[in-house]
């Protein structure tokens, strides 16, 4: 397995990843996919920020990507980011995830980011327990704060210290 950046020429593969991850899992809550041109403004935005996108590549192929965002866009919250994470279904089990979860923490260290946040959907108990297992620690939960497939969805809040 590979970790690297995101190149554009993977933009196809990331927006069949993503959009797969709207339709057949409650970790996007929005139903409707999006199109490519959605995926090229998200990858100049995140280059224009200096946010990193890695992609995990496994035989020759795309199996996932992970980036890191500004939580919030108020400038108190400048070093504080969220990470995103999503790895095909046919790639899933294979620590792909970890890995690409390991090099996001460091690249969020050398940005100089102080806290990253996960907001994950609570009843993703494989994404909670893979970030509880990287130091993330489960410091909120709101109950029926979103709403797809026919019912109202729970949001965990973990966060990780970056720099202690």
């Amino acid at each position: 397995m590979i970790i690297r950046p995101a190149l554009e020429a993977d933009l196809d593969t990331i927006l069949a990843i993503y959009n797969a991850a709207i339709l057949e899992t409650a970790a996007i809550w929005t139903d409707e996919p999006v199109d490519r041109a959605n995926r090229e403004r998200w990858f100049a935005t995140q280059a224009a920020n200096g946010h990193p996108i890695l992609v995990a590549e496994l035989d020759d192929t795309v199996a996932g990507y992970a980036s890191f965002a500004q939580w919030r866009l108020m400038h108190g919250y400048r070093y504080s980011v969220e990470n995103s994470i999503y790895v095909a279904s046919a790639f899933q089990g294979r620590g792909i995830a970890r890995a690409l979860m390991t090099e996001l923490i460091t690249q969020a260290r050398d940005y100089g980011a102080h806290l990253m946040v996960a907001d994950i959907e609570a009843g993703n108990e494989a994404s909670i327990r893979l970030h509880e297992s990287l130091g993330f620690e489960k410091t909120g939960h709101i109950k029926q704060i979103g709403y797809k497939f026919d019912h109202y969805l729970d949001l965990a809040i973990l966060q990780l210290t970056l720099d202690e």
